[in-house]
């Protein structure tokens, strides 16, 4: 059941880079993980210029709430923490403006529904 679980979310991670990259963006990193908080996808979004820290959520239904619900605020700290340490560690995209995305899947086959900007720094 865990196998099956992450190679679920490896395919919802990997679709969800194909649709971002289809729409503009380029992938610079996956699964980035530190101490306390992971990265799904960074990616650079051309047109805006900005870095661009997504969070992937697949729910199987989405009658128990979208996958951006599930991004509480203690979610939205880990993620906050975990970009941090990227530019940390990538001083090349230190200065540059970022934003947190969301792509939300549900069901079989999985549609996406990517929220731009979901949330800021700020909110966490």
């Amino acid at each position: 059941m865990v196998a099956e679980q992450a190679g679920r979310g490896a395919a919802v991670e990997a679709a969800a880079r194909r649709h971002l990259e289809s729409a503009g963006l380029r992938w610079l990193a996956g699964n980035v993980r530190y101490r306390g908080g992971e990265l799904d996808l960074v990616m650079l979004d051309p047109a805006a210029g900005s870095l661009v820290f997504v969070e992937v959520r697949y729910r199987r239904h989405a009658m128990f709430g979208g996958g951006a619900a599930s991004v509480d605020a203690g979610k939205r700290r880990r993620l906050l923490l975990a970009a941090q340490l990227y530019l940390s560690a990538h001083p090349q995209h230190a200065q540059s403006p970022c934003r947190f995305d969301v792509v939300e899947a549900s069901g079989e086959p999985p549609r996406l529904n990517w929220l731009r900007d979901a949330f800021r720094a700020d909110d966490c």
